[in-house]
């Protein structure tokens, strides 16, 4: 009885290791139970340490794993697994190698995305009628970018350092500088010259200044002149248009013809009168009227008596 028990536990030990040893082997492959997975492809020109089971990220989160790395004579093609049946991957997106850390660390697939929203109403990847154009359809193709590493960034040092000492970048860049302060040096006298310009310059502003000043009172008398010149204009201007006016031609006209006419009225009475003067006859008896008007006023107004005159 003891020997079966003991015979049965060690079979089952066995059949318990087996199966853990299984169960690791597929969980190392990759191989999921119970769920959904598909599976794309990834186009690098430098894997830059890939392996299988590798870490696939999508917008930081890990979605997947690396099933295969394959190297061909001009590209890397590496196949990745999606455990997530319904995950939609929308284009244009890209893969790039990223390290896991800052300070290092197993590179991992970072797929990175364009797109701000995954588009809604669109078959999944497994489904037959897929959009290839739209989102990742299993079996489909994605353009991988290199990623900068140290060893990249290692060579291009060195690459640089020796054109540097190829093409002596050192002599001609210490020649530049001999340059630069030369130049910098005939800045420095060009400032100098440009102080004293300045200088001189503000010496000019204040005798212009003092100039204006003095040149204020014949301004003023300038603008006086100019504002009764304005109005002696204006006077003529209007002086001018009365002169344009036909009416006023005709009044002058007509004025320039009464005066005449008047003028020739005056010269025949003036005649007349000199006529009436030159008669004796005439003179006298204008004499006589005078003397007779003036009894009869002192007859008519004998009270009145004129100044100068007895009693």
């Amino acid at each position: 009885m003891r020997r079966s028990v003991r015979e049965a536990t060690i079979g089952f030990s066995l059949l318990a290791a087996l199966a853990g040893g299984f169960a690791l082997w597929f969980w190392l492959t990759g191989v999921a139970f119970g769920q959904k997975v598909w599976t794309f492809r990834l186009s690098f020109a430098d894997a830059a340490g890939l392996a299988p089971q590798s870490t696939v990220t999508f917008r930081g989160v890990a979605v997947g794993t690396v099933r295969q790395v394959k190297p061909q004579s001009g590209a890397v093609l590496v196949t990745v697994q999606i455990n997530d049946a319904n995950l939609l991957l929308p284009r244009p997106i890209i893969a790039q190698v990223r390290s896991g850390s800052l300070l290092g660390g197993d590179p991992e697939i970072a797929l990175v995305t364009e797109a701000s929203a995954t588009p809604s109403g669109v078959p999944g990847p497994l489904a037959k009628n897929c959009d290839p154009k739209r989102i990742v359809c299993a079996d489909g193709l994605v353009q991988g970018i290199p990623t900068p590493s140290l060893t990249t960034v290692m060579g291009l040092m060195e690459s640089i350092l020796a054109k540097t000492e190829k093409e002596d970048v050192i002599g001609k860049v210490a020649t530049t500088t001999t340059e630069i302060s030369k130049t910098s040096k005939a800045f420095g006298q060009t400032a100098k010259r440009a102080d004293l310009m300045l200088a001189s310059s503000d010496q000019l502003v204040k005798q212009l200044q003092t100039a204006v000043k003095q040149a204020e009172p014949a301004i003023a008398n300038l603008k006086a002149a100019t504002a009764e010149a304005k109005a002696t204009m204006k006077h003529a201007n209007n002086i001018t248009a009365a002169f344009d006016n036909p009416k006023v031609i005709n009044e002058l006209k007509r004025t320039i013809s009464n005066a005449e006419q008047l003028t020739r009225r005056a010269d025949s009475i003036g005649g007349d009168v000199q006529k009436l003067s030159s008669d004796p006859g005439f003179v006298d008896g204008l004499r006589s009227v005078t003397l007779g008007l003036g009894k009869f006023f002192d007859e008519l107004y004998p009270s009145i008596k004129q100044p100068g005159k007895a009693n």
